[in-house]
């Protein structure tokens, strides 16, 4: 069985989580606390598997492999069920680029190593530190929301009728923005692919609060 090294509130790890469940992928979920004692992930034993010392990790029957982008496409390639890219290549292109808005300019300036240093090291403001956070959010949903805006009429997903790995990206980074009470209401089309989103047992059963380590 496939396991996954998770952090229940881990946006990557989200995302891995909802690409399993849409793949109908069993899989077993091996918590890693990120804040208890300085952080799991730095434990020689976590470090020895992942150098990177973040989440998510994939171990498939002991192939490791990180990084939630390169982990969703392997499962996608590697294993049956639906696709989580399209196979035309312009499409397919399209959604890798809404998937690396979200992981590549947006989750890397947010992320809690990142926060924990302009919070320690930096010595920022709690107010400060949220005025970071929203605006690297509200930079990248501007763009997305004009991207996606032209596929409102052809589906309730991000390219239209078919679900892809651009929801996938995009419900986990709403959580986060949401988590943070970022302001959505300029973001219509993303509230709206979100909220379908969330209506299949592949999310659903992905979100946070759902995780075995929810209340760790």
């Amino acid at each position: 069985m496939l396991k996954l090294y998770s952090y229940w509130r881990s946006t990557a790890a989200y995302r891995v989580r909802t690409a399993l469940n849409i793949k109908r992928l069993s899989y077993s979920i091996i918590p890693i606390h990120l804040v208890k004692d300085g952080g799991e992930q730095h434990k020689p034993e976590y470090a020895e598997k992942n150098p990177q010392e973040l989440v998510p990790l994939l171990d498939d029957n002991g192939k490791l492999l990180s990084q939630s982008m390169a982990i969703c496409e392997y499962i996608d390639e590697a294993y049956d069920g639906p696709k989580l890219l399209p196979s035309e290549p312009f499409l397919r292109a399209k959604v890798r680029s809404v998937c690396q808005i979200i992981a590549c300019d947006i989750h890397p300036l947010d992320n809690l190593r990142v926060l924990q240093y302009l919070k320690g090291e930096l010595q920022v403001s709690d107010e400060q530190k949220s005025t970071w956070y929203a605006h690297w959010i509200l930079e990248g949903f501007k763009a997305l929301e004009a991207m996606l805006a032209e596929y409102k009429a052809q589906g309730p997903f991000c390219f239209g009728e078919e679900l892809t790995l651009a929801d996938v990206f995009l419900v986990s980074q709403m959580y986060n923005a949401r988590r943070f009470e970022v302001d959505l209401s300029d973001f219509p089309r993303l509230v709206e692919v979100e909220q379908h989103c969330l209506t299949l047992d592949a999310f659903s059963d992905a979100k946070p609060e759902a995780q075995p380590d929810a209340t760790l």
